[in-house]
């Protein structure tokens, strides 16, 4: 067996990972406990990354051979690569020759590595000579980019992981780390156990598993974080908890904010941030007054249309209180993708360029150009990711290269992105999975390589650096995407009138040449790493700064009160209070929360392969507070329309106490791939991204993805389906994919896999299960039904049958006998789906089902005796449900130390990854509170 050193691909804390191969296949995968930033940790989606780079998810979802189209509406045919490769450099030299430089867009990824991510921004700015390259980074982390560089001077997040264990106060706001940053969570549950006194703030308008763990919630009506940080400075102006002499010897700006702060006394502020005054002194209080502050932020603060306004109105805070520049204090921005940072050092965005330098600035376009041997940056101001979009929309940029991101699920007001991809004369889709939406509208198709198979480097949260190897051979004819963009740069460079451009414009072998360029391009910056190489990264992962002589990078930054501006000082901003873009009205009375599931990760391309990720999450849904779905006279999983002023949605609706009065939530992930629906007039849409809006940040051009205004109501649609079935793996997602093909054929419709109990592997050796549902005003043709049936293998003369064409009525349940027993493989409820509980469970749960005949083809929802769902799946390392974990908490007693003990003794959830833990704490402090003795008066 061999084993590889790399980094996981998920999240941005930046886990290490050893990837066990056996040299064509990778066969298993753990944490490097090594590594830094995790010490052999792994979340659920990390421990199993081994089963979604199978050979049988391989062959089904990956794009191993380039294709093109003839026209859109065409399925794709292999072409190679060559002709590939000259068709696309073809089209972009006709393009630029006809209408410009500017008529072409580059949209780019966070998952990209560093030296990836470096070609393509040189192929944009240095070849091209546009500035039109952005980056999904663009929707996550762009307001953090603008805070830092607006108050700090440099985008450089100031603190370190190892900062958990010196702090005294947690400041955790617009960031569910419980779920979105497992690894980094366990860490902070750590650094409690070892210093219980330390005092956890979480700030989030939905109480989230992270709240768990706080000494104080505030769950802050959607978009008042700039309200509460001006209301906590202004607190902390009226007790003398400022540093006065920090401001005065380290800051330029206090006196100007003073004006800003006047109107936002706590008493106002609490009123406007919907919560109790003494809260909001609380958290003042702790925060101006611990030793040590640490704020943990993300999407909450960075998704809005003030996005760099809350950054900064936080920054201000840790400014004020000189709680930075010290172990355990300061502002600490956590990445969203695995190499966001990357991309931010290697200039990846709109208005950067390498090594943070400013777009704006003629002094730092001169550097590059003469780093790079080209006359000129372009200095015009690129389009950024919603602007890039709705150019090719409006017909402005006519050709896109799209590479390792999927814009038709993942960006906002998806109407106008789709309306983009079909207007545009030349779309270029370079990709890993051949499985997502937006590999629909591409003329090219260019296989990429993907994790584990990939050489290079990516940066973490804490500025940590590390190596990233290959440990297979890449499947079919996919290269790596550095190569990718330099084979292209060299076609195209070939094909354009620019005797002033160098003839190596493009000289790398391999990814470390890229990496050294990239390197040499930060001697002097802020990030310099010109004391790294690539044999340093090889014996461990380095922070950043490191300077040519120096050993060892930097941990913390700003100890000497120095900071990166002219004057070495940082900057106080103002930051004054700005409603949401798109506020509750009549019309549209309730707030669209979007986040994270704790089991999946972005567009689901690579964690949707697999059915145990669906366990604690199983379908798309909305989730309503149920006082809210009580007054519209919903029930329970009735399937509903959420409308926005962009479209419609349909999907079942769920009730959650977590969720505010007047708010509902849907996870980012839910795109085309997995639902489907009607809008209320007609058109089909699919996805959350239906709804956002794509208003944005003025400074960062973030959008606004966290807050949509919406209207929910009820969808008459009475007449369901369902069916499910146990499949063979290496034809599985195939299937799957063929399904979701029939989903037009309805109002609404999802499809998603699922797994059995089992631990550490799918639950049902050797197949995957396939669930598909669906809703229609009335039944489908006969020949959809058909087919979802054939699909499902559900034709054969083991499957019993009902059907009442008149009623709409139609059942098929496949039994394959087991011994003396029979086992339920697969089944398709038409019209009443009222069994769908009890039939589902005998399928999943593998429950012998010989006894059940005609009770399998009956109408109505009674379940046999002795048959039950064992409910959603907390833990999925181990296929723990929730209703075995409350029945053992039941049987318990003690306090909640020793009943989580007991679970975990009894049943070892909590006990693999850790990612349920959480969860499992929040249901065992549940259990202790009811039974919990009363205290008599005396």
């Amino acid at each position: 067996m061999n084993q590889t050193r790399s980094t996981c691909p998920y999240c941005g804390v930046g886990c290490g990972v050893i990837i066990e191969s056996d040299g064509v296949q990778i066969t298993g995968v753990r944490g490097d406990p090594d590594h830094p930033a995790n010490f052999g940790r792994l979340c659920t989606k990390g421990s199993t990354l081994h089963l979604t780079a199978s050979e049988a998810v391989t062959r089904q979802t990956r794009l191993l051979q380039p294709m093109r189209r003839a026209e859109r509406t065409a399925p794709p045919e292999a072409i190679g690569w060559e002709p590939a490769l000259d068709m696309a450099a073809d089209k972009f030299a006709q393009v630029i020759g006809a209408h410009g430089p500017d008529a072409v867009g580059f949209y780019v990824s966070g998952q990209l590595l560093t030296e990836d991510y470096y070609v393509f921004n040189k192929l944009a700015k240095g070849l091209v000579g546009t500035n039109n390259i952005d980056t999904n980074s663009r929707l996550c982390m762009s307001s953090a980019v603008a805070g830092y560089k607006k108050t700090l001077g440099a985008d450089a997040p100031p603190a370190c992981y190892d900062d958990l264990k010196f702090a005294s106060c947690l400041f955790i706001v617009g960031s569910n780390t419980a779920w979105a940053h497992p690894i980094l969570f366990r860490r902070i549950e750590d650094a409690k156990a070892a210093n219980p006194a330390m005092k956890i703030i979480v700030v989030d308008p939905r109480r989230t598993d992270t709240a768990g763990i706080a000494d104080l919630f505030l769950p802050i009506q959607p978009g008042t974080d700039v309200m509460l940080f001006n209301g906590m400075l202004n607190l902390m102006l009226r007790e003398g908890w400022t540093d006065a002499r920090y401001i005065a010897g380290h800051t330029r700006g206090f006196d100007a904010i003073e004006a800003t702060l006047g109107d936002c006394t706590p008493e106002r502020a609490a009123q406007v941030c919907g919560i109790s005054d003494d809260d909001l002194r609380e958290a003042a209080r702790l925060f101006a007054t611990s030793s040590a502050t640490l704020s943990l932020y993300c999407q909450g603060l960075n998704q809005s249309s003030s996005g760099t306004a809350k950054n900064a109105a936080l920054i201000n805070l840790h400014l004020a209180g000189a709680q930075i520049g010290r172990p355990g204090a300061g502002p600490f921005s956590l990445t969203g993708q695995p190499n966001a940072m990357g991309g931010r050092e290697v200039g990846g965005l709109a208005n950067l360029l390498s090594a943070h330098r400013d777009l704006a600035n003629p002094v730092h376009r001169a550097e590059v150009a003469a780093l790079w041997g080209v006359p000129d940056v372009p200095a015009k101001p690129g389009k950024t990711a919603v602007e890039m979009f709705q150019a090719a929309a409006d017909g402005e940029i006519r050709a896109l290269w799209i590479a390792c991101t999927n814009p038709a699920q993942s960006m906002p007001d998806q109407a106008t992105v789709r309306r983009a991809l079909e207007r545009c004369e030349f779309v270029v889709v370079q990709e890993a999975f051949s499985t997502t939406a937006t590999c629909d509208f591409a003329d090219l198709l260019l296989p990429a390589t993907s994790w584990g198979e990939k050489e290079g480097t990516v940066t973490n949260s804490e500025r940590r650096i590390s190596r990233v190897r290959a440990a297979v051979t890449a499947p079919g004819q996919a290269r790596d995407d550095w190569a990718i963009g330099v084979a292209f740069a060299h076609k195209l460079q070939a094909r354009l009138s620019r005797p002033s451009l160098p003839g190596a414009l493009f000289p790398y072998g391999n990814a470390e040449a890229v990496w050294n360029e990239h390197r040499e391009s930060t001697r002097g910056r802020d990030l310099d790493i010109t004391g790294m190489s690539y044999a340093m990264l090889e014996a461990a992962p380095q922070q950043w700064p490191l300077r040519q002589g120096e050993t060892t990078g930097r941990a913390r930054l700003y100890e000497d009160g120095v900071f990166p501006t002219p004057d070495g000082r940082a900057r106080f901003v103002e930051t004054p209070f700005e409603p949401l873009a798109e506020p509750r009205e009549p019309r549209y009375p309730l707030s669209l929360n979007t986040g994270r599931l704790r089991d999946q990760w972005h567009g689901m391309s690579r964690t949707g392969t697999l059915g145990r990720l669906f366990g604690h999450a199983p379908e798309p849904s909305v989730q309503m507070r149920p006082e809210d779905m009580a007054r519209r006279q919903l029930a329970e999983g009735d399937l509903v329309h959420v409308t926005s002023r962009r479209g419609s949605i349909v999907l079942p609706v769920t009730g959650s106490t977590d969720v505010g009065l007047s708010q509902a939530f849907i996870a980012m992930h839910w795109g085309g791939e997995t639902v489907s629906g009607l809008s209320n007039s007609g058109e089909r849409l699919a996805g959350v991204n239906a709804l956002t809006s794509p208003s944005y940040c003025p400074d960062s051009k973030q959008p606004e993805l966290k807050h949509a205004a919406i209207d929910i109501r009820k969808a008459e649609l009475p007449w369901s389906l369902l069916a499910a079935a146990w499949l063979p793996q290496d034809t599985a997602l195939a299937i799957a994919g063929a399904l979701r093909g029939l989903m037009q054929a309805f109002a609404f419709a999802s499809c998603v896999p699922f797994a059995a109990a089992g631990a550490l592997e799918t639950g049902s050796p050797g197949r995957t299960g396939i669930l598909f549902r669906a809703a229609a005003c009335e039944p489908p043709p006969e020949a959809v039904l058909a087919r979802i049936e054939e699909l499902l293998s559900l034709g054969g003369g083991d499957t019993l049958r009902y059907t009442d064409a008149g009623r709409g009525q139609r059942r098929a349940m496949r039994l394959v006998r087991n011994g003396d027993d029979a086992r339920l493989e697969g089944f398709l409820l038409g019209g009443d789906t009222r069994a769908e509980a009890w039939i589902k469970a005998l399928l999943q749960d593998r429950l012998p089902a010989q006894a059940f005949g005609r009770q399998l083809l009956r109408p109505g929802a009674t379940a046999p005796a002795g048959v039950a769902a064992r409910g959603k799946i907390v833990c999925s390392c181990l296929g723990v449900a929730q209703t075995a974990i409350d029945a053992q908490l039941a049987a318990g007693s003690g306090d909640e130390f020793q009943r989580l003990a007991e679970l975990q003794g009894a049943l070892k959830c909590g006990t693999h990854c850790g990612s349920c833990l959480p969860e499992l704490k929040r249901m065992v402090r549940a259990v202790v509170a009811v039974h919990k003795p009363m205290v008599q008066p005396a």
